[in-house]
C-alpha cells in the first residue's frame, strides 16, 4: 500500500496550473492507494456544480489533469472547513483508487463558524483493502500554543471520532514539531497512535517545512509537521519526504510525506 499526504496550498501558489501537473503526473507515476489533502480551496465566486463543489475546486482541476494522462480510477471526498484569506473556501479532501464503503467528516473545533479561519474539520472514508476495512482521515490541525482552540480538544475529538474503527490512518499537517518533546507531537502518540517515520525500515530526514510561512512566520528551522500516523502496528519500508526540490519539484509550502507499507 502506498500512501501520500500533502498539504496544497491551493490558489496560493505562483504557477499553480503547472504545479497541480507535477502532482497528478507524480500520483500517475506512483499510483498511490490513498491520498490526504489540506488546504484544498475553490474561489468563493466559482460556479457551483452541486451543493458542495464548485467548478474550480482544486481537487476536481487536478482529477482533470490526471484524466488527461489517463487516469480516471481515482475516487475523492472533499468538504469545506473555513474561508481562507476572504477568497477561498478551504478544506481537506481524500482521493482513493479502492471503492470507498463510507464517508464521514467532522468539526474538530470548538468554533463550527466557517468564517473563523481557526475552524477545522476533518474529512475521513473508509476502503476495503485485501480484505481488510481501512479508515482514513485527512487532517489540518491547529497549534499547541492556541489558547482560544487547544491542539489538545482537537486531538481528543479526532482519536474519538477515528477510534469508532479498529484501523484508520490519520494524514496530514498537524502543526506540530516532532522535535519540540511534550507539545503536539508527543501527545498525539500518547494516545496510542504509532508514527510511520518512526516504523520504517528506510527514511530521510522527516522535514517537510523549511523556513517560514503562514502560520510559522518566525520559523527558521527545518520542521517535520506533516505526518502518516496509524492506530495499528504496521510494517513500513520507507517514510520520504517528497515535492521538496530534491525527490521531485517544490509544489507548495509544505513537502508531502510518502509512504510504503
Amino acid at each position: 500500500m502506498k500512501l501520500l499526504t500533502l498539504n496544497c496550498h491551493s490558489w496560493m501558489e505562483e504557477d499553480q496550473l503547472e504545479k497541480i501537473k507535477i502532482l497528478a503526473e507524480t500520483i500517475k507515476e506512483r499510483s498511490y492507494d490513498v491520498i490526504a489533502l489540506q488546504e484544498v480551496s475553490q474561489p468563493i465566486d466559482s460556479e457551483s456544480i452541486n451543493e458542495r463543489i464548485k467548478q474550480d475546486n482544486f481537487i476536481l482541476v487536478l482529477l482533470d489533469e490526471l484524466k488527461k494522462l489517463g487516469i480516471t480510477d481515482y475516487q475523492y471526498f472533499w468538504d469545506f472547513s473555513h474561508i481562507g484569506y476572504g477568497m477561498y473556501e478551504e478544506g481537506v479532501a481524500l482521493l482513493t483508487k479502492h471503492p470507498i464503503e463510507e464517508k464521514n467528516s467532522f468539526f474538530l473545533t470548538q468554533s463550527e463558524d466557517t468564517n473563523n479561519w481557526k475552524a477545522r474539520k476533518i474529512a475521513g472514508i473508509k476502503i476495503r483493502f485485501q480484505n481488510q476495512s481501512i479508515a482514513f482521515y485527512s487532517c489540518h490541525l491547529g497549534w499547541w500554543e492556541d489558547k482560544e482552540e487547544p491542539f489538545t480538544i482537537q486531538a481528543d475529538t479526532l482519536c474519538k471520532k477515528a477510534g469508532k474503527d479498529a484501523k484508520y490512518f490519520l494524514m496530514g499537517d498537524f502543526n506540530n514539531d516532532a522535535n519540540v518533546s511534550g507539545e503536539g507531537y508527543d501527545y498525539l502518540l500518547s494516545k496510542g497512535l504509532y508514527d510511520t517515520y518512526q516504523l520504517a525500515k528506510k527514511k530521510d530526514g522527516g522535514a517537510t517545512v523549511r523556513g517560514k510561512i503562514a502560520g510559522w512566520e518566525e520559523n527558521q528551522q527545518a520542521l517535520r509537521v506533516d505526518y502518516i500516523f496509524s492506530s495499528f502496528p504496521v510494517e513500513v519500508e520507507e517514510s520520504c519526504v517528497i515535492f521538496n526540490g530534491k525527490h521531485k519539484p517544490v509544489i507548495s509550502d509544505h513537502f508531502g510525506v510518502e509512504v510504503t507499507i
